[in-house]
């Protein structure tokens, strides 16, 4: 039998070319408030979770429309992503967008290639109180415990292993726990060099014209009916 291919794609990082929580981090926010909890995101002191809620509640809800638009304006699309779309839509590749970040600039930033997404997960936002506060619709589920926020796993677990080929593509510690349950995984960055540490097989990615090379070797490997 053969299987489809299912697509695990960040955003911050991945699908852009830097961070933009960090950028908005760096641009709102003095660096003594929130370069620790950063940091102990990376150490694993404080999980994603905790860790995004804290950030953004150094944000004041009335700053809004500064910071929205300045994500918009800043964030800029990797090198080849209009092209990955098109080809995942093409070869009949389930694409999903499964992010950490937020919602008030990743469906901005994605809308001219929403139609050919088949689904965009992330955490969504609340400027109704004082701060910036975050909502998480997808939590952990049984099977993990690391307090994720918006849980990946939890997503890919939901598409059956004898049905799906699920490869993860992503640059951070958010895609990590799904790089250790995909069937493969296509990396940059910090994702990359612990996939190394870790002995996790994965193909190096610079920009997106990399990842539909690497997604053609996958598609002659999972024979997958066109």
């Amino acid at each position: 039998m053969s299987k489809q291919i299912v697509i695990f794609c960040d955003f911050d990082g991945t699908i852009t070319e830097k961070d933009n929580i960090i950028d908005i981090m760096r641009t709102f926010v003095p660096e003594e408030q929130w370069k620790p909890i950063v940091d102990d995101i990376f150490a694993k002191k404080t999980s994603l979770r905790t860790g995004v809620y804290a950030l953004f509640q150094l944000i004041p809800s009335i700053r809004r429309k500064e910071v929205t638009d300045f994500v918009l304006n800043r964030a800029r699309i990797r090198e080849g992503f209009g092209d990955f779309v098109n080809y995942c839509h093409e070869q009949n590749i389930q694409l999903l967008v499964t992010s950490n970040g937020i919602d008030f600039f990743i469906h901005p930033i994605l809308a001219p290639y929403a139609e050919k997404i088949n689904r965009i997960y992330c955490n969504q936002s609340d400027f109704s109180g004082e701060n910036v506060e975050i909502i998480y619709p997808r939590p952990c589920d049984e099977h993990c415990d690391v307090d994720c926020g918006m849980c990946k796993t939890t997503i890919i677990r939901g598409y059956d292993s004898n049905r799906y080929f699920k490869i993860v593509i992503g640059d951070s510690i958010t895609d990590l726990e799904g790089a250790k349950i995909a069937d493969a995984v296509i990396a940059r960055d910090y994702l990359a060099d612990t996939c190394e540490e870790l002995g996790i097989d994965y193909q190096a990615f610079a920009n997106f014209n990399d990842c539909i090379k690497a997604l053609a070797t996958f598609i002659t490997r999972t024979e997958v009916t066109q």
